[in-house]
């Protein structure tokens, strides 16, 4: 007991003397943490089905070593790219994937998922609402060149209920003879609604697939990847996407983005990555496969550390009398937190608070900019080793009402708990917040 208080203390003293964090709150943190062991223990069950998951997927693909080699020019006959497709087709549940360097986004995935699977007339009918900021470009409801209506392409959306559950009777109405693609988006993005469990994700694609299940359905799985037992891909979506710099990169993948799903879907996806008949055949992986596969493997416990700053985050912040979504009591379906911080001041406090507290360009200070692909000014502190890495402790925020700020990420627990201490502290300093 008596070595157990003096590294306690210890740690006190560390952040006391280093970072100038108020006693107070080191207390008030310590409560916090204490009313979370039940949902830490769950989180550590997902996180180790997960990793058994990801583990017999590289064993039955046969990984070894010589899948590391990389490759340039036309990347004909990578074995290592193949191989870590295979991979991520068996630990997603999949018949196909496709994992690329050359995918430089979540968005970039996503639109190649849409530009693959659509044609002039068909239908893409979004279920969730409107979608994020980004890929209201993609789509052409905010107007950019050669968006999906550009290319003559129908674009529909049910909003979702006040509760934030599907439409269920709308969402059967609005399908109809040229509904090509339903879109799906798990993640709030810059709403307060909750994000999709996976629960919800499997009641609503049974729900389509039995009005027509010649219908494909694509989640935007963003920040949901190993946040829960399964991905949607196992529940019989046709096409699930993300980007390799969020959940599934586990902090490794410098790059990246993949589509997991049908053979038929992917392929289409990969003939508007190349070319039309070249499809998945060439694309150089130019030595990047060991950190894309060891992301791989270390994703579920990295994103487990993820899901507990973001537990811890809210519990914090209701003690010191935000409002936060999801709040600590609900099923999460993602690993970001939403905390309504009030006004435009307190967020650019917050913000610069998260940057102080990085590994990466701490002694940077981030302002509100008109960031590409936003209708507002937005502040992003992001003091990672990848650059944009959201998977990586990080802020961002529109600068519109409701003036809510989204956190997410951490490598570690033990990182983005202590920095979301030293982001409140800088709000008290700013006078902000008083405790």
């Amino acid at each position: 007991m008596k070595g157990f208080w003096l590294t306690e203390m210890s740690k006190f003293n560390f952040l006391r003397d280093n970072y100038n964090i108020n006693p107070k709150l080191l207390e008030i943190s310590e409560i916090a943490e204490k009313e979370l062991y039940e949902q830490f223990v769950e989180i550590e069950k997902i996180a180790e089905y997960n990793q058994l998951k990801v583990l017999k997927a590289m064993q039955d693909n046969r990984l070894s070593d010589v899948h590391f080699a990389g490759s340039t020019g036309y990347g004909y006959n990578d074995l290592g790219r193949d191989t870590l497709e295979e991979i991520y087709a068996s630990a997603f549940g999949a018949e196909a994937a496709l994992c690329r360097p050359q995918i430089i986004s979540g968005t970039h995935a996503l639109s190649l998922a849409l530009f693959g699977n659509l044609k002039h007339g068909d239908e893409l009918l979004y279920i969730t609402g409107t979608p994020y900021d980004t890929l209201k470009g993609v789509i052409g409801i905010r107007e950019t060149r050669n968006s999906l209506m550009d290319n003559g392409i129908i674009y529909s959306e049910v909003s979702l209920l006040e509760d934030g559950s599907f439409d269920y009777e709308n969402i059967k109405n609005a399908i109809n003879g040229r509904t090509k693609v339903i879109g799906i988006q798990r993640s709030k993005g810059y709403s307060l609604r909750h994000s999709l469990t996976i629960d919800e994700i499997s009641d609503i694609i049974k729900f389509v697939k039995n009005i027509d299940d010649k219908l494909c359905i694509m989640v935007d799985n963003c920040y949901g990847e190993f946040t829960d037992y399964l991905e949607p891909s196992e529940l019989g979506a046709d096409m699930t996407v993300g980007s390799l710099i969020k959940n599934p990169g586990g902090g490794l993948a410098p790059v990246g983005g993949y589509i997991v799903g049908t053979e038929e879907c992917v392929e289409n996806a990969a003939a508007k990555l190349s070319s039309p008949g070249i499809g998945k055949e060439a694309g150089p992986s130019l030595g990047i496969t060991q950190s894309f596969t060891q992301g791989l493997f270390l994703a579920p416990n990295v994103t487990a550390a993820s899901m507990k700053m973001a537990l811890f985050t809210a519990v914090l912040f209701e003690k010191l009398g935000f409002s936060v979504t999801p709040k600590p009591c609900e099923k999460r379906g993602d690993i970001v937190q939403a905390i309504l911080l009030k006004n435009a001041e307190n967020i650019i406090s917050f913000c610069k608070g998260v940057q102080m507290a990085a590994p990466v360009d701490s002694f940077v200070s981030p302002e509100p900019w008109d960031m590409p692909g936003y209708d507002c000014q937005v502040i992003m502190a992001a003091g990672a080793f990848i650059q944009g890495a959201s998977i990586e402790f990080s802020a961002d925020a529109p600068i519109r009402e409701p003036f809510a700020v989204y956190l997410q990420g951490g490598l570690t627990y033990h990182h983005g708990k202590n920095g979301v201490l030293i982001a409140v502290q800088n709000m008290i300093n700013d006078g902000l917040i008083s405790i």
